[in-house]
C-alpha cells in the first residue's frame, strides 16, 4: 500500500471513530510554557502520552509511547534553543533523555521520564534571562566555540564564523556576555570537563588532552581556580552525591 492509500485509510478510520489529534494551539501553548520557564503553566497544560488525541505510531504500546516522547523531546529542545537556551546544552540534555527513553522497559517508566524531562527543561529556561539572549553574531561565536572545545580555538576563526572583525566581535561579545572570549572558552571547557568527570571514567590527563589544555597541570590548576576543587576531589564529591541529583 502506497503512502497516499495509507493516508486515505488513516483519515477515514480517524473520522469514523472520532479519533482526532490534540488541537494545535494547545500543543504549541504547552511548548511555549516550557520555553517561558513557567512551571505552573506547564503542569496545567501537561498531557500524559497516548491518551485521546495522540496518534498511533506503533502497534506495540511501549514502543508507541517511546516514539511519542522522542518527538516531544525534539520539539521541546528546539523551542528552548529559540528561547535562549544554549544549543549544545539543549541538545546534550535531549541526548541524555533519549537514551533514558531507549533503555526504559515499562510504560510507567516512560511516563515518569516525560514528566521529569519537561520539568528539567523548565528549570533551565528559568535561568535564561532576556539579557542572555544574544545577538546573532555573538550566538554564532558561541556555537563555534561549543563545536570546537576539543580543538585549538583562534579568535580569527571565531570572528569569521560570526561575520565580524576580531576587534568588533571581542567588544560585542564582552558587552553581551560580561566576559572576554578567552575567559568564556576556558569556562566552557571546564564545564565540559565537569561532565566528563561525572559521567565518564576518563583520567584527568585524558580530559586535559580532549579539551586542548596545554598540560595536565594547567588543566588541574584552571579547574581548581574556577571550581574550588581539584578534578579528583570534584569527581569523588559528585560520585558520592550523584544519587541525589535529578538533572
Amino acid at each position: 500500500m502506497g503512502i497516499r492509500d495509507e493516508l486515505a485509510k488513516t483519515e477515514f478510520y480517524n473520522r469514523e471513530y472520532s479519533l482526532n489529534h490534540i488541537p494545535y494551539d494547545k500543543e504549541m501553548a504547552f511548548y511555549q510554557s516550557i520555553r517561558n520557564g513557567d512551571m505552573e503553566e506547564m503542569h496545567r497544560l501537561f498531557t500524559p502520552l497516548c491518551i485521546e488525541g495522540f496518534g498511533k505510531l506503533s502497534e506495540n504500546p511501549l514502543r508507541n509511547l517511546k516514539y511519542h516522547l522522542i518527538i516531544t523531546v525534539a520539539f521541546i529542545t528546539r523551542y528552548c534553543i529559540e528561547g535562549g537556551l544554549e544549543m549544545e546544552s539543549a541538545y546534550n540534555l535531549s541526548d541524555i533523555y533519549i537514551r533514558k527513553i531507549d533503555t526504559c522497559n515499562s510504560e510507567e517508566g516512560v511516563h515518569q521520564i516525560h514528566k521529569e524531562l519537561c520539568e528539567a527543561y523548565v528549570r533551565r529556561m528559568q535561568k535564561v534571562r532576556p539579557a542572555n539572549r544574544y545577538s546573532k553574531p555573538v550566538q554564532l561565536a558561541i556555537d563555534y566555540i561549543y563545536d570546537n572545545l576539543h580543538n585549538k580555538i583562534y579568535l580569527l576563526d571565531i570572528s569569521e564564523a560570526a561575520g565580524l572583525s576580531e576587534t568588533y566581535l571581542s567588544r560585542l561579545f564582552h558587552k553581551e556576555t560580561g566576559t572576554s572570549i578567552t575567559d568564556y572558552i576556558i569556562a566552557k571547557r571546564i564545564d565540559a570537563a565537569k561532565n566528563l568527570l561525572i559521567f565518564t571514567e576518563y583520567s584527568t590527563s585524558e580530559i586535559s588532552n580532549f579539551l586542548n589544555f596545554s598540560s595536565e597541570s594547567h588543566f588541574i590548576a584552571t579547574f581548581k581556580k574556577l571550581t574550588g576543587l581539584t578534578p579528583k576531589k570534584f569527581r569523588l564529591y559528585n560520585f558520592r552525591n550523584k544519587e541525589h541529583s535529578t538533572e
